[in-house]
């Protein structure tokens, strides 16, 4: 009793507050969400480091459009969180290889909601790693169609919409594109690209006042990471190797990715062009790096 009454003095005390300073009656639990009713897209968003991301905005209260190439993983998402709220999510299924494909997710977003506020580029994939010798042409020209020119064409279609709404571009890069991976070339290069695109591409944008900034996690477990662990000979070892690689002694989680990109959309106002290391301090200190046969 004791507790429903004070409940009611303070609901009373705040409509007081409202009504003489003219304040809106937008509810408390509204007003404490970092990313109402904003527009977000999220390429790659049925699971992994997506998933975290697509989960972050709509428990802060926006409406995110996402997308991947497989249906089943993003519908069950779509539903979950739908029925979770506060926000809300439209799952789409796209293949971001594909520019037609690419268009068609951001004309479905503007038509359903009529702007964007946040593109975050995170398809992509990290093959099986191969040496140099072994890798092909082809090969490594159909990862950068994914891993990199997706994002540029995602921005580029997308950005006409910022732009009328000052709003803000995320590339998920990785952070082995700036400090390199063995037998793996490609992946590094479209990686470190990435990166670089996100600073020419800030550049560009400021006079718009549209950021765009870049988030770089090291290891975090993932579906992808158990895949790429289960090639090897002993996948439990590979995991432990992965989790040891950090300074913290763990890997990432999908959650912290989501709040790193919450981070840059919603609060990081006066950043942009930056390179986020979400990294758990792998790339700092000594290790036993050398490569040189003894």
């Amino acid at each position: 009793w004791v507790e429903v009454a004070c409940g009611r003095k303070w609901e009373a005390f705040w409509c007081l507050v409202v009504k003489h300073f003219g304040l809106s009656a937008q509810p408390l639990a509204e007003m404490s969400l970092r990313y109402h009713n904003k527009v977000v897209i999220v390429t790659g968003g049925s699971k992994g480091i997506g998933r975290g991301i697509v989960r972050a905005f709509v428990e802060n209260g926006a409406k995110v459009v996402f997308c991947a190439r497989g249906g089943p993983a993003g519908e069950a998402l779509e539903e979950e969180l739908n029925s979770a709220g506060p926000g809300s999510c439209k799952f789409i299924k796209c293949d971001m290889s594909k520019e037609e494909e690419i268009k068609m997710l951001i004309s479905v977003t503007v038509q359903l909601y009529g702007h964007i506020d946040c593109l975050v580029n995170n398809a992509g994939w990290h093959p099986p790693h191969k040496a140099t010798d072994e890798t092909t042409a082809e090969e490594f020209r159909e990862l950068l169609n994914l891993n990199l020119i997706s994002y540029f064409l995602a921005s580029k279609i997308a950005l006409p919409y910022l732009r009328q709404h000052q709003g803000n571009i995320i590339n998920v890069s990785s952070l082995v594109g700036t400090i390199g991976q063995k037998d793996a070339a490609p992946y590094v290069a479209t990686k470190g690209a990435i990166i670089a695109m996100t600073k020419a591409m800030a550049v560009d944008e400021s006079r718009c006042n549209v950021r765009v900034n870049c988030i770089s996690p090291g290891n975090v477990m993932t579906p992808l990471w158990e895949e790429l662990a289960a090639q090897t000979p002993d996948a439990a070892e590979a995991i432990r190797v992965g989790e040891n690689a950090q300074l913290m002694g763990r890997m990432g989680t999908e959650a912290e990715c989501g709040l790193a990109a919450l981070y840059l959309a919603a609060d990081a106002t006066f950043c942009t062009g930056i390179d986020l290391l979400l990294s758990g301090g792998a790339e700092l200190n000594y290790g036993f790096k050398s490569q040189i046969l003894s």
